[in-house]
């Protein structure tokens, strides 16, 4: 769980904000900064030491400083993980892991229902370096399984998946990769360690946008990968060489987020259902995806392996992307970006924006039509969101 014995036994809410101290001689109650590119040796011979890996200890904050690796544990200990690896943002995470364990010729299985930059790292830039990968449906376990290949070395989901909240089977994907020698990685960063915890499940990595729920409030950029030390043996090294790393500044900002992470997960979720119930009875809305909604198709398994159903909801309105826009452009609170998991509202229309990349064939085959959108519910108070919800639908009814 942790590398301080004292943490046994602590409960979430205390490890996110008392896990990965490391009080200074000056005795701060705060974590401090530490905003040094270098670190003094007292010695050539511990100098050599260091670099060797002899010895512990700071050496270039490319790849070791004290803010970052509090961060690194606190979020580890959060996991259940043995040991954490910082990067610059959630794509650095997801690459770091891929560049760190894999190689020309591998194979990869991951679902067709992840973020759109992602397939487009998976498809376009591993693959030109001979990394191939099949995209399947997230929740049909037999997919996965024909997909299964001899060089089949990593298996990657979200879970829920952006933008639609399906629910990936975590032990039972977690089953079938080690059936076969492979890895099971997953992107947590819709529920966060508040909510979910894959390793506990049977998964070897988990990925994190710190970017989103982990700072909270749409600060800095950021990202993390969790797991035990071996497996983060190669990524580690990767962003050692190749720099992709988390800067201390940022750093701090997200261990003052992980203090509020519980307190704000459960009011992101309480706000969520109580607007995907609303969204469910209007009549211009054909569709809510919600796993906390009982016409969601896998509330049953989100509700086994997930705390709460989550802060993301997603729905479809008649008109296509016309009315989209339309109910887009008559909104006046909820803020028009990409960005998710803020104390602030966020609003997108995921064809035309984060999965704009994707080839209509594919976004089609993951189930994003033209008139869907998504909401990163906040935390503002649930009438405000209401009634700006409502400017959305007059909006949407002007020619």
């Amino acid at each position: 769980m942790s590398a301080y014995d004292w943490q046994e036994g602590l409960r979430p809410e205390t490890l996110a904000i008392r896990a990965g101290i490391h009080r200074t001689a000056e005795q701060e109650h705060s974590e401090p900064i530490f905003p040094t590119s270098s670190f003094v040796f007292q010695s050539a011979e511990e100098a050599a030491a260091r670099f060797a890996g002899r010895s512990p200890g700071n050496i270039y904050a490319r790849f070791t400083n004290p803010t970052v690796r509090t961060f690194e544990e606190r979020l580890a200990a959060l996991e259940g993980a043995e040991a954490g690896l910082a990067t610059a943002s959630g794509m650095a995470a997801c690459l770091t892991t891929f560049m760190g364990l894999l190689q020309a010729g591998d194979h990869i299985i991951a679902s067709r229902s992840i973020f759109g930059t992602t397939v487009q790292l998976l498809a376009n830039v591993l693959g030109r370096f001979g990394v191939e990968t099949s995209f399947v449906a997230l929740a049909d376990p037999t997919a996965w399984a024909a997909a299964l290949r001899p060089n089949t070395r990593l298996l990657f989901l979200e879970t829920p998946s952006n933008p639609l909240t399906e629910i990936g089977d975590i032990r039972t994907l977690a089953d079938l990769a080690h059936g076969h020698g492979a890895w099971l990685v997953v992107d947590n960063c819709f529920c966060t360690p508040a909510l979910q915890r894959p390793l506990s499940l049977g998964a070897d990595l988990v990925l994190h946008s710190a970017t989103k729920y982990l700072d909270g409030q749409g600060r800095t950029l950021g990202g993390a990968i969790c797991g035990s030390a071996e497996l983060l043996t190669g990524p580690r090294n990767f962003v050692r060489t190749a720099g992709p790393s988390l800067s201390p500044f940022n750093a701090w900002i997200q261990l003052k987020g992980l203090e509020t992470l519980s307190l704000r997960m459960e009011r992101h979720c309480q706000n969520a259902q109580a607007l995907a119930e609303w969204l469910e009875a209007r009549p211009e809305v054909t569709r809510v995806y919600y796993p906390g909604l009982a016409s969601h198709p896998q509330r049953i398994l989100a509700a086994a392996q997930q705390r709460l159903p989550g802060g993301i909801l997603s729905f479809d309105v008649r008109g296509g992307q016309s009315a989209a826009w339309r109910f887009v452009n008559g909104l006046r609170l909820l803020s028009l970006t990409a960005n998710l998991g803020d104390t602030k509202s966020t609003i997108t229309h995921p064809a035309s924006t984060t999965h704009s990349r994707v080839s209509p064939e594919a976004r089609a085959a993951a189930g994003i039509g033209d008139g869907l959108l998504r909401i990163s519910v906040g935390l503002e108070h649930i009438d405000d969101l209401r009634d700006d919800l409502l400017r959305g639908f007059a909006a949407m009814e002007m020619p």
